[in-house]
């Protein structure tokens, strides 16, 4: 695909099937931000949602239970009158089994439709794609305007991640092809691009030579909750490292791509997956942490360990991983990247924290003070960023001075409310287009890295024991204001 081709803007006609379309993701995420976008009259053209399920049959107990989650998620400047409207377009279609005749119904509605663009959307387990990806091939109901959108995981490991793509591939062209990951579509990520590569104070100084390291942290105060069946068989590692925190260094770490096109954003990103610093026996040992929450308490919250959460009680999954990485490139050469998750924290952030390096000579020398920038970039709970600076205390008695922030808050700068991370990504999948949605040779590069972890990691690394409430093994492991290193 050529790097100058124009991003596809324009949202036409469309059917969408939720395989999956009664599970907690569907009613929660995708339905209520279809909606969003309908409610601010951003889908204008005519369109169907067909939520597929194996069990349910009654449609207008179904439709009470969404019109209730989309109550809950309503915006200042959305009116609960139209949601009735919105679900006159919803289905609810029962197919209990992956095979031809089972999609007979199926095929008649969308045929019905010809013209407009079919999007499967499977928001079901990926040992599941198989038999639906054929079904849909076998019933004719994949053309050149069908799209199929992939929830993670997408497998284990390599191996299985190459085995279902290959099926997917089977039935879909790449371009066809929409891997999401709903932290690309938060407001604060999609600002990371504008301010890199829109604002020439931070470009000019987005390197090695001037950042001392990088910190990447993505904490959680909950625990496994509903998820322990899955959770156990991934863990922090394929849970949250594998997508989320690699999506967040691609784009910190990524060169200036050619264009906003799909394919040229996203070529810059596997380079840096690419340049990752594979992982040996040896090495792991310095640079990684795995722990594992025990009973604790957050306030006057009393919490159990992890392995009273899943009731299995000699589980050594981890639910927190450090991580410092390298890219070994020109421009990060020897920069620390430390990558940090974990459950049970203190309390849930996600920010990402450039830290400059100190000036070379300082002419305040009684400065109980570091002569250094940070640029935080805070992506929940709210969203900003920030920028730390030294300055002069008001008063006389010399230069005394102290970190002050400068914070773009979204919320207070901007009036009209941000679209949540399903709302632009779902429409993004509708306009076809695929900047924010992962290729295959990137999901296969960060694979690549992830294994090279996965290869020695239980064997090298004890599993450390955290208290539920804490900061995570060490319990300053996790604070920001402190310069985090392994062991």
């Amino acid at each position: 695909m050529s790097s100058r081709q124009t991003i596809p803007n324009e949202i036409t006609p469309f059917n969408l099937v939720i395989f999956g379309g009664d599970g907690d993701l569907s009613k929660r995420k995708i339905i209520p931000a279809l909606f969003h976008r309908f409610a601010d009259k951003q889908i204008k053209v005519d369109f169907t949602i067909r939520c597929v399920s194996r069990s349910l049959s009654d449609e207008k107990a179904f439709k009470k239970t969404l019109k209730d989650f989309i109550e809950l998620d309503l915006k200042e400047n959305e009116d609960s009158a139209g949601i009735d409207h919105f679900l006159k377009r919803v289905g609810l279609l029962k197919i209990e089994k992956n095979n031809v005749p089972s999609y007979c119904e199926l095929k008649e509605d969308l045929e019905k439709t010809e013209d407009y663009q079919n999007v499967y959307y499977f928001s079901v387990p990926s040992a599941a794609f198989s038999e639906i990806c054929n079904t849909l091939k076998s019933s004719k109901l994949i053309n050149a305007k069908s799209k199929v959108v992939l929830e993670k995981p997408l497998g284990n490991d390599l191996k299985s991640s190459i085995a279902i793509n290959d099926i997917i591939s089977a039935a879909f062209k790449e371009e066809q092809i929409f891997r999401i990951d709903h932290y690309l579509g938060k407001e604060t990520v999609q600002n990371l691009m504008v301010l890199r590569f829109a604002n020439h104070l931070f470009e000019r100084a987005w390197n090695a030579e001037n950042i001392e390291d990088i910190q990447i942290t993505v904490a959680e105060s909950l625990g496994v909750e509903k998820r322990a069946g899955y959770y156990d068989h991934t863990g922090a590692l394929l849970d949250m490292m594998q997508n989320h925190l690699l999506q967040l260094l691609c784009l910190i770490a990524m060169e200036p791509p050619s264009s906003l096109n799909p394919d040229a954003v996203r070529n810059e990103k596997v380079k840096v997956l690419q340049s990752l610093r594979l992982f040996t026996k040896d090495t792991i040992k310095e640079n990684v942490v795995r722990g594992q929450y025990t009973r604790g308490a957050n306030g006057a919250t009393k919490l159990n360990s992890y392995l009273e959460d899943i009731e299995q009680y000699n589980s050594e999954t981890e639910t927190f991983v450090a991580i410092k990485a390298h890219i070994d490139n020109w421009r990060w050469k020897n920069t620390p990247i430390y990558l940090r998750t974990g459950k049970r924290m203190k309390k849930r952030y996600s920010d990402i924290v450039i830290n400059f390096k100190e000036l070379p000579h300082s002419i305040f020398p009684e400065s109980k003070y570091p002569l250094k920038n940070k640029l935080i970039i805070r992506l929940q709970p709210e969203e900003r960023i920030e920028l730390v600076q030294l300055s002069k205390i008001p008063g006389p008695g010399g230069y005394r001075f102290k970190p002050i922030s400068l914070k773009l808050d979204f919320i207070d700068s901007f009036q009209d409310p941000m679209p949540g991370a399903y709302e632009r990504l779902i429409i993004d999948v509708i306009r076809g287009n695929q900047t924010l949605f992962m290729r295959r040779d990137e999901l296969e590069a960060a694979w690549i890295w992830i294994e090279s972890l996965n290869k020695h990691w239980k064997k090298e690394i004890p599993l450390s024991l955290y208290e539920s409430g804490s900061w995570g093994p060490g319990d300053q492991i996790l604070d920001e204001n402190i310069k985090w290193q392994t062991k």
